[in-house]
């Protein structure tokens, strides 16, 4: 985990969802088609921030799609006043929150609120920003049928394995400086997906950071286009799949 996790920007807005539960945990939800549905696996701002709430309302109403927003973390948010003060970032503790959200305890309850849609509406798809990319490529593995297409904005903690083992309509959005998903894991994507006999989207966002989908600065005219684009490309892809 990067500092690059941490950075970022709070957006204007009110969300207009309502709080509620999927597979008993704590979700913000917004939209209301009973055929369609996103699930949204937060960054470590956590379901609470009100950026991945905003997003929720846009892709509920562009995608026509009932939006589901669940806690990842267990009831744990992290201080965003912590978080928008670099120089108290010591504070947070990084390493033993890490290791209480890791991938070994997280994913069980991202396959349980993916069953759970799944009871709820015929079709399913999932977006995952940072900390979230690689739960939304579990949910779309070989040995699993819990979605039907998903999207991954600058993920965090992506393994190859991971990539390899994608058996859904995948949609990347990269951004040209990213310390977690390397130039490395680029690479690996460009070069493995196409082989699977998948559908793939790789959007490539020059001149941008890491977070800028979920946190980008709208009053930086370069990530303002940046993180419109990402939504757009996300609303289309689920639009595709999902309708």
């Amino acid at each position: 985990m990067s500092d690059c996790c941490l950075k970022g920007f709070k957006w204007g807005g009110t969300p207009c969802g309502k709080a509620d539960k999927l597979a008993g945990r704590d979700c913000y939800v917004t939209g209301t088609n009973a055929d369609v549905a996103i699930l949204v696996l937060h960054d470590l701002y956590g379901w609470t921030f009100s950026n991945i709430r905003l997003l929720a309302n846009h892709y509920a109403e562009e995608v026509n799609a009932t939006v589901y927003v669940p806690d990842l973390f267990g009831g744990e948010v992290l201080s965003v006043e912590i978080i928008n003060d670099q120089s108290r970032w010591g504070e947070l503790n990084l390493p033993d929150f890490l290791k209480r959200n890791s991938k070994e305890i997280r994913t069980r309850e991202i396959f349980e609120c993916a069953q759970d849609l799944r009871t709820k509406h015929k079709k399913t798809g999932a977006i995952g920003f940072c900390f979230g990319g690689w739960g939304a490529f579990r949910l779309g593995a070989k040995d699993r049928s819990l979605v039907d297409c998903i999207s991954v904005a600058h993920p965090t903690n992506l393994e190859k394995d991971e990539i390899l083992n994608i058996n859904v309509p995948v949609q990347i959005m990269a951004p040209e400086f990213d310390p977690m998903f390397t130039e490395e894991l680029k690479v690996y994507s460009n070069q493995t997906i196409p082989t699977l006999g998948v559908p793939y989207d790789y959007q490539f966002f020059p001149g941008i950071e890491h977070a800028f989908a979920v946190r980008g600065n709208p009053k930086n005219p370069e990530e303002q286009k940046g993180l419109e684009r990402a939504k757009n490309c996300a609303v289309f892809w689920f639009r595709q799949w999902l309708h």
